[in-house]
């Protein structure tokens, strides 16, 4: 297979992009799809890795090309183009997934996991392994969560109570739950794209966000806000998900030797996206910007203020499944 390289523009900065891969004749083409950097970012890294070993490991019997920062779909396109055959495997949040199962909107929750650890400990429960396979009335497998980290808030103002978010307008991902969230400490939320972020609180579109480290900080958020507030109210993590029928169609053998590479891709790259979250914190604090941490007492105003999007959604996403998420403990 021969490889090329392309340049991609993204918040004014021009990065490379993997190397994509030319399949031969015979070869079954895999195209992964996803929004974020390249490098330098959980999902990006897991790709890329992923990538290097189909292509070396399967190479005359499968091959893959890694498209990052949307440049083949965005993750509000990218499903419907899974069904129509134009992409074989994406990584969309979590969250992006509420149109096609209520079980996901679990991890829509505020302050539902203490920590990253915890998040691991349910996704590997029969009841979160389980979620992988919630969707496939709808045409999708889930393959592997991939980690990315917990959710932090940043604005054009300083956010230490949950009334400091007051009429501000905050970028959300298409989530009812990610929605109610905003609306309960006073904010209004405007789903957009990923790639459509920085441009947005560049412009005053919107003027605050939740993110991770990682995403705050490879896509430069941080740069256009006044601060960044380490809540650690959230999970942004990623379903690794392709069409069923597509992934029935694969010969058996090639099926499970690409089942058992994402398993170690992902069990190798879940490890040290908690470490590259913290790295970019580290960037963020040396970029000058201010991060405002939450006394016990503030946190727990801000736990009390987002209390009320639990009982909204408790019936529709499952008690027992929010039970089994709040089993699951935490701790480094």
């Amino acid at each position: 297979m021969r490889f090329t390289v392309f340049a991609v523009a993204l918040g004014g900065a021009l990065t490379t992009s993997a190397a994509y891969a030319q399949c031969d004749s015979g070869e079954v083409l895999i195209r992964f799809a996803h929004v974020t950097a390249e490098q330098g970012h959980p999902k990006g890294e897991a790709a890329l890795l992923l990538q290097q070993r189909v292509n070396a490991e399967l190479d005359g019997r499968a091959c893959m090309e890694v498209y990052p920062q949307s440049t083949l779909f965005n993750d509000d396109d990218v499903l419907p183009a899974m069904l129509r055959g134009e992409v074989e495997m994406a990584a969309p949040s979590l969250s992006k997934f509420g149109d096609y199962t209520a079980s996901l909107q679990l991890f829509d929750l505020p302050f539902l996991f203490e920590d990253v650890m915890a998040v691991e400990e349910f996704q590997s429960s029969d009841a979160g392994q389980a979620l992988k396979e919630s969707m496939v009335d709808e045409g999708y497998l889930g393959l592997a969560f991939w980690h990315n980290g917990m959710k932090q808030f940043s604005a054009n103002r300083p956010l230490i109570e949950p009334t400091d978010a007051e009429g501000l307008r905050f970028r959300i991902q298409p989530s009812a739950v990610i929605n109610a969230q905003i609306e309960a400490i006073g904010g209004i939320g405007i789903a957009m794209p990923f790639s459509a972020v920085y441009a947005a609180l560049e412009s005053g579109e919107v003027d605050a966000q939740e993110n991770t480290w990682s995403n705050i900080y490879t896509q430069s958020f941080h740069t256009v806000q006044d601060g960044v507030t380490e809540s650690n109210h959230g999970i942004i993590d990623y379903l690794v998900v392709t069409s069923s029928d597509w992934w029935a169609g694969l010969q058996p053998d090639l099926r499970e030797d690409l089942a058992q590479i994402l398993l170690e891709v992902t069990h190798e790259r879940n490890r040290f996206a908690f470490e590259l979250g913290e790295l970019n914190k580290i960037r963020v604090r040396q970029d000058g910007v201010r991060i405002r941490q939450l006394d016990a007492e503030t946190r727990a105003h801000w736990v009390e203020a987002l209390a009320p999007v639990w009982a909204q959604f408790e019936d529709e996403i499952g008690r027992d499944l929010i039970a089994a998420a709040e089993a699951a403990e935490g701790g480094f």
